[in-house]
């Protein structure tokens, strides 16, 4: 089976799963206004390295272990600092929302000067700072970073990014990030994580169906304000339980996707065309050089000369065209574009064309 082919079974399979799914919970689709986490942020040191740490050119690392020494009583001269076994690194984690002091989360790990490896780390002390530069968790604990680096003068072998890694829980949240008291809102405030009219509207009519009663009103394409009724004031919290379980079928835009660094492309069922003919061929050209060396007569003054012999073939594919037409769905579009003998980097540029066209009826996003 080639390579297209392949690429577009799964389209097909994508598209026809997608049409004959059942809905999704409103909870995996939506979020509720001032429910939301935190970035959290510090400086810190990965010690424990085997000679994979920063050199002694990163001169913020030694001025960290200088000032680190300091606190415990011991005072050594900079310039009398070298270090291999030590990683100046940023500490990075995020705080979910109503998360209580003691309770533990992950942090990753990222080196920030020269170092080779966080391989056999182990995170020393960081403070991890929000947005208003109070501190919110303490991190630390040995680094895994799931794979590893090894080499020698002429060569080498890596798995993975080996400068970037995670300390799973490594860190204690130690402030609480102060939230409103759900129980207590007259009002509650949805917003659809991909916004659309058509799925804002039909997530308004389902709540109110299941509270019997006006209670929710979209403002917007994404935004869904629902009134807190009077058997659930005080218990907002199970409000939101019992609708977040409510099933609801999202509307797909039609979209296609398209990464041109992989030759990756994903389109949505939506996807139509308008009555259109797509012929497409591959021209390639062979040079060929073979370089010839005239010797000069015996005793001559002349001079050995070598001159390229320059061979150029171009040849054209034949290109069949392919008559599309008008309302196209994506499985005929598939089956039309492999009619062409196209492959996926064939795909890009003709769905490129087409949308050039006017007769692609969906958003084309390069990624």
């Amino acid at each position: 089976m080639s390579l297209f082919k392949k690429v577009s079974s799964i389209l097909i399979i994508i598209a026809i799963i997608h049409s004959t799914a059942k809905g999704v919970r409103l909870k995996d689709i939506v979020d509720v206004e001032g429910v939301r986490g935190n970035y959290l942020i510090g400086y810190g040191l990965v010690v424990g390295l085997k000679q994979t740490g920063d050199g002694d050119q990163t001169k913020f690392t030694v001025q960290s272990v200088v000032n680190m020494l300091q606190r415990f009583g011991i005072t050594v001269p900079k310039d009398q600092v070298k270090l291999k076994n030590v990683a100046a690194v940023l500490v990075t984690a995020y705080l979910p929302a109503y998360v209580k002091p003691g309770q533990r989360i992950d942090v990753t790990v990222s080196t920030l000067g020269d170092a080779k490896s966080l391989q056999g780390g182990t995170l020393l002390m960081t403070p991890l700072k929000g947005p208003d530069g109070k501190v919110y968790a303490i991190a630390q604990g040995p680094v895994s970073i799931g794979g590893f680096a090894a080499g020698g003068a002429g060569g080498g072998v890596q798995v993975n990014h080996p400068t970037v890694g995670r300390v799973p829980e490594g860190a204690i949240v130690e402030r609480e990030v102060p939230m409103e008291d759900l129980n207590h809102l007259q009002k509650l405030t949805l917003s659809l994580r991909d916004g659309d009219f058509t799925t804002v509207s039909e997530v308004a009519n389902l709540i109110n169906l299941y509270l019997k009663g006006h209670y929710a009103v979209p403002k917007d394409l994404r935004t869904v304000e629902v009134k807190v009724p009077k058997s659930y004031q005080g218990k907002v919290v199970d409000l939101l339980a019992e609708i977040g379980n409510l099933e609801v079928t999202p509307d797909v835009p039609a979209r296609v996707v398209i990464d041109e660094r992989t030759g990756t492309v994903v389109m949505g069922e939506n996807v139509r065309i308008s009555k259109v003919a797509v012929a497409h061929g591959n021209l390639s050209v062979e040079i060929k050089e073979t370089p010839q060396v005239f010797q000069p007569y015996p005793f001559s003054p002349g001079q050995t000369v070598v001159t390229p012999q320059t061979q150029v073939k171009a040849k054209e594919q034949k290109a069949r065209i392919v008559v599309l037409e008008e309302s196209a769905t994506l499985g005929e579009l598939i089956r039309a574009l492999n009619a062409v003998g196209a492959t996926p980097r064939d795909l890009i540029a003709i769905l490129q064309a087409i949308k050039a066209a006017g007769a692609l009826h969906a958003e084309l996003i390069i990624i």
